[in-house]
């Protein structure tokens, strides 16, 4: 294989993998149907439905659908495509220098600490430059080690998450009410509630008591697999998977063989939680069952997507996705502010019934998909890419 050579400067727009930025516009958008469940109601009603808000009729379907088809796969296409970046950024060279790229996740670290904190407790970018400092000292590894060793962190992650939620089903204790667990007392969830609805000020400090639980979830029990699903993602691009070099015929083999088992067996699932009212029996099931599944189907939903990339009749489909893929940063950024807005400002939190989050999520979707475009008409990057960058490199960004 021919050494990938690093780049020293932006990545210029002609130097670009459309397969990427599509691909990472689509990953973007495909997080925000889960994330909305915890900006606009209580965290737990993710792992926990009954918890908040009603989970009958088509409240339910919304649930099954985003379980399905959503919940765990376009996180995990992300955190495939952040690897894949880190071998685009730095190459393969012995001697390439890392000090760029741990300026970068010095940054991108600052960005997660100050939107985790301020913002939304489900930051994500905290736990990817920690991993992002730890995975750029694999990417010379060959695409078999990097599978290998990939999945076994994957692996490890997973089958705690196993254990984890085997021993809450056989050990009830773990379920009854807690202040600030899956399953809280009516007093607890309505203060949660009230602080939310009270605005943005009042609700900071229950935002800054769960982004400390979600940073030692990320970095001690969901970090292997962070770590593990970059290496994936660096051995997808070294192989060309992600830059669209196979075949369509491959794709196609590889989108059949991921996708036709694991969703209707996902949806089977999901059908079962409703069926039982989400008895606990069930629950550690389904997401075990998720986390396992969800690497199948974002490696199949990638697939769908080169496959799209390939066919020049299927352009103008792509430009908006490229564009916010080109933005992703800044578009799930946006994500948080207008979310958060909606939920405290607007005094919408815990009112607003996953029917009607859906329709949030469309008009936020359309919204980015439009504005990426326009924008990128007029600049090079989107705004916190410009800014992100602007901090890294320490200096103006050459044309």
């Amino acid at each position: 294989m021919s050494q990938v050579m690093p780049h020293t400067a932006p990545v210029l727009v002609r130097n670009r993998f459309e397969s990427l930025d599509m691909l990472r516009g689509f990953a973007v958008m495909g997080i925000l149907p889960v994330n909305v469940q915890m900006f606009l109601m209580y965290w737990g009603a993710l792992d926990m439905p009954p918890v908040h808000m009603d989970i009958t009729g088509p409240n339910a379907v919304v649930w099954r659908v985003t379980y399905t088809f959503f919940e765990m796969k376009f996180i995990t296409i992300f955190s495939a495509l952040f690897g894949a970046g880190i071998v685009l950024m730095m190459g393969e060279a012995e001697n390439a220098s890392r000090k760029l790229h741990y300026s970068r996740m010095i940054w991108l670290l600052v960005f997660g600490l100050v939107h985790g904190f301020v913002f939304w407790f489900g930051d994500i970018l905290t736990g990817y430059a920690l991993a992002g400092m730890l995975a750029v000292l694999f990417r010379r590894m060959s695409i078999r080690r990097l599978l290998i060793w990939g999945s076994a962190a994957i692996l490890l992650t997973n089958l705690l998450l196993a254990a984890t939620g085997w021993s809450s089903a056989v050990n009830p204790i773990i379920y009854e009410p807690q202040p600030f667990g899956v399953v809280p007392d009516q007093q607890s969830l309505q203060t949660w509630i009230s602080a939310y609805q009270s605005g943005f000020w009042p609700s900071r400090m229950f935002n800054a008591i769960g982004n400390l639980l979600v940073l030692f979830q990320n970095v001690i029990f969901f970090g292997p697999r962070i770590l593990g699903v970059m290496m994936v993602g660096m051995a997808l691009y070294k192989s060309g998977f992600l830059l669209g070099t196979w075949s369509l015929k491959q794709y196609g083999l590889v989108a059949a063989l991921c996708l036709l088992p694991c969703l209707p067996l996902l949806w089977g699932m999901s059908g079962l939680m409703t069926a039982s009212d989400f008895s606990v029996d069930y629950a550690w099931m389904a997401k075990s069952l998720n986390a396992f599944a969800s690497l199948v189907v974002a490696l199949g939903y990638a697939a769908v997507v080169m496959i799209i990339a390939k066919l020049p009749w299927l352009k103008l489909m792509r430009h908006p996705f490229t564009a916010a893929g080109r933005m992703a940063f800044t578009n799930y950024l946006v994500q948080t502010f207008v979310m958060t807005f909606i939920a405290t400002e607007m005094g919408l939190f815990g009112v607003l019934e996953r029917v009607e989050q859906a329709r949030y999520v469309t008009v936020v979707w359309i919204a980015q998909l439009v504005i990426s475009v326009l924008w990128l008409r007029v600049f090079r990057f989107g705004p916190f890419e410009w800014l992100w960058r602007r901090l890294s490199y320490g200096g103006p960004l050459s044309s």
